[in-house]
């Protein structure tokens, strides 16, 4: 039987932080398994030869499957208890990362990266929750959760530099093997660091919402996929279609279920309402560029995986440099001011990837001011939007932040990779050099890495004219996704300032149902 806990101290002791410390671990690696693929990209595409669609859907499946499963992985957390969850979510995502790592067909890689999204799911959410029951003291758990938050945007700014390392000197599908001795340890320190928190009389999962959060994301991507690729269409246009009604279909549900999956009063409160939402646009800004700047680096400029990774490194740096900076600077200045501000300073990173062609100086420039004028955003929206939910719902509200943060991701990477697909084809298209058989031709306006295996089968004067004119093309894709960028970064900026005038703070007017019944609801350990 479950018994009533000892509530954690006030201020959080050694063993607090050193459970923090140990939750980072599934927070770098959620995120490293978005980024550690694009270094993987040219030496996998030879390997399995992926069509142009399967090389969009190998690199963002697993932010789809994250994004769909996010929110029931949180529910599940705060009724069965998110230290359960979290050790269930660790050894499946092992046991994923071993299929992924010696997948040998392009079908068998996606399968494998979609299993691990859905185990990725459930580490994200029920490490947030878990930290926000260990440390009750709000500048405490500020700090943690910040920390947290560096963890999480180091695993995506680290993947390339990881990838780097493993690929010069092993085969691709080692990548996916970094999880296997890491969540090890995972698995055998968080039941002695971590009690379980669950709030008590929780009610039962609907599973009809389950498949409608899944269904609305995957057929809106396919949608934009074969938009990109094949034009205007029936079948494009009626997938977006349906994942849209899907989509109606499960906020008006919610709305009727009794114990909702996603609870949509708790997008009342502006500070719950505007950060959660703002994550997605960055996510999408963030995720779909870093896919951009690494091909860049390693196709256009010629780098090898670990030389690429390096480059990449100061972003990892700058990011983690500006997170404790905005940290310290929260005691003194409205969260709101500091995120608008950081959306501001960073539209001087899409204007530097304008100017790639220049040498990889813009490249890590572009990157660094992109990154941390966004790390204010991710690190202190999260702690808005887990600090407005009431306790009880705290594993639904950190999911919802994680689901904006990897759904955006994963937007990121099918939309704006998706237009930049469609540039690059566009650009192909018109600049084609005269002489390329027309089977090589298609395969050369699909990707890159496609166009330049093509090129090494034509003779000489030839292939290099077919290489140049693709890395060309590329580098005018990378010039348009970043042109895209400014006007986002600009409302992003504008909108959050919105926060500004209550201060980030939910009021009496803010509260949702869940709040009416707090003081019925108490968390029980097993």
């Amino acid at each position: 039987m479950s018994a009533e806990p000892a509530a954690p101290p006030e201020r959080a002791g050694a063993k607090e932080w050193t459970a923090l410390a140990v939750l980072g671990v599934p927070a770098v690696l959620v995120m490293m398994n978005m980024s550690v693929l694009y270094l993987a990209l040219p030496t996998l595409s030879r390997d399995l030869g992926p069509s142009g669609p399967q090389l969009l859907w190998i690199t963002d499946i697993y932010g789809f499957m994250v994004a769909g499963a996010l929110i029931t992985m949180g529910t599940l957390g705060d009724r069965l208890g998110h230290r359960r969850i979290l050790l269930a979510g660790a050894i499946a995502f092992t046991s994923a990362s071993i299929f992924a790592a010696y997948a040998d067909s392009a079908g068998m890689l996606i399968a494998a990266r979609a299993i691990q999204g859905v185990a990725a799911a459930s580490l994200a959410p029920s490490s947030l929750s878990v930290i926000r029951n260990l440390f009750r003291d709000p500048a405490q758990r500020t700090l943690a959760i910040t920390i947290w938050m560096m963890s999480f945007m180091g695993g995506g700014a680290l993947g390339p530099l990881v990838g780097g390392v493993l690929l010069q000197y092993f085969w691709w599908g080692s990548v996916f093997l970094v999880a296997v001795p890491t969540m090890l340890v995972l698995v055998l320190t968080v039941p002695f660091l971590v009690p379980e928190f669950r709030p008590a009389g929780s009610g039962r999962i609907d599973l009809v919402s389950v498949a409608m959060s899944l269904v609305t994301p995957l057929a809106v991507v396919y949608g934009i996929k074969s938009l990109a690729a094949d034009g205007v269409g029936p079948s494009s246009l009626g997938a977006i279609a349906a994942g849209v009604v899907v989509g109606v279909l499960f906020v008006r549900r919610q709305r009727r279920l009794d114990s909702p999956l996603l609870d949509l009063s708790l997008f009342r409160i502006p500070a719950f309402a505007v950060p959660a939402g703002g994550m997605i646009v960055v996510g999408m800004l963030l995720f779909g560029t870093s896919l951009l700047t690494s091909q860049y680096l390693q196709l256009v400029l010629g780098f090898e995986p670990l030389e690429a990774g390096l480059w990449q490194l100061p972003t990892a740096v700058g990011g983690t440099v500006v997170a404790l900076w905005v940290s310290g600077l929260a005691a003194r200045f409205q969260p709101a001011v500091l995120m608008s501000a950081g959306a501001a300073l960073a539209v001087l990173g899409p204007i530097m990837l304008t100017q790639v062609d220049g040498g990889p100086g813009f490249v890590v420039a572009g990157s660094l001011l992109l990154f941390a004028g966004l790390t204010p955003f991710m690190a202190l929206g999260t702690g808005l939007v887990v600090g407005a939910a009431p306790a009880e719902r705290a594993g639904a509200a950190s999911a919802v932040s994680e689901t904006g943060a990897e759904l955006g991701g994963a937007l990121g990477i099918a939309t704006l990779g998706s237009v930049a697909t469609a540039v690059y084809g566009g650009y192909m298209a018109d600049r084609l050099p005269d002489g390329v058989p027309t089977e090589l031709a298609g395969r050369a306006g699909e990707t890159l890495p496609a166009a330049l295996e093509a090129a090494q089968q034509l003779p000489g004067a030839l292939g290099t004219a077919l290489a140049d004119t693709a890395r060309a093309a590329f580098t005018h894709s990378l010039h348009v996704h970043a042109l895209i960028l400014i006007p986002i970064l600009l409302a992003l900026s504008a909108l959050t300032l919105t926060l500004r005038r209550r201060g980030g703070k939910p009021t009496d007017d803010d509260r949702t149902p869940a709040d009416d019944h707090a003081a019925a609801s108490a968390p029980v350990t097993d």
